[in-house]
């Protein structure tokens, strides 16, 4: 099972070598991901946070660039009422200290958290808005630091949108096309 990959604004410099924001807001409405969008339920991390299993953060989903882990201490995670909210204590390397330059200058302003949804985690629901999928319960793997907070892959979220959930509307074809786009 991939992870899935959700980005949104809100990355700011706390001091020297710290950074934080919220790397998912609740009762949000996400854009369109590829025939849904997507809103995240205040408790949908809590279990995750609750388990202690080690959460990254990394720059650009990339797990080259480890920016630190809830491990070792150097991210801290919590859930509040806007959100999944974090504070990242930046490595001394040299992309830990790129990154803090970049997030101070504003040129890396956004947030991305990587993720997978266990049975039950979700749920659907045809609007008159059109296809809504709500995030319950989330396996959270990790928080991203982003120049581009746009909802950028949706392929991976056309993954997980389970057979026949599009109804007789759907365009597969059109689906499928924009996910072998993304893995060119």
């Amino acid at each position: 099972m991939e992870i899935e990959i959700r980005s949104g604004e809100g990355l700011r410099a706390l001091s020297r070598g710290k950074v934080g924001g919220y790397a998912a807001r609740f009762n949000s409405a996400s854009a369109d991901l590829g025939g849904f969008t997507e809103i995240i339920r205040p408790g949908a991390f809590a279990a995750s946070l609750r388990a202690g299993v080690n959460i990254r953060a990394l720059y650009h989903h990339d797990d080259l660039s480890l920016l630190g882990t809830t491990q070792a201490g150097t991210l801290r995670l919590r859930e509040d009422d806007s959100g999944l909210a974090f504070e990242l204590d930046l490595p001394d390397t040299s992309y830990g200290n790129d990154v803090g330059v970049l997030v101070e200058r504003g040129d890396i302003a956004g947030c991305s958290f990587g993720f997978r949804v266990a049975t039950g985690g979700d749920r659907w629901e045809q609007r008159s808005t059109g296809l809504v999928r709500e995030l319950l319960a989330v396996e959270l793997r990790e928080v991203t630091l982003t120049h581009d907070p746009a909802y950028r892959d949706t392929s991976v979220a056309v993954r997980s949108m389970p057979r026949g959930v599009g109804g007789a509307g759907s365009d597969v074809l059109a689906v499928t096309r924009l996910w072998l786009e993304t893995i060119r």
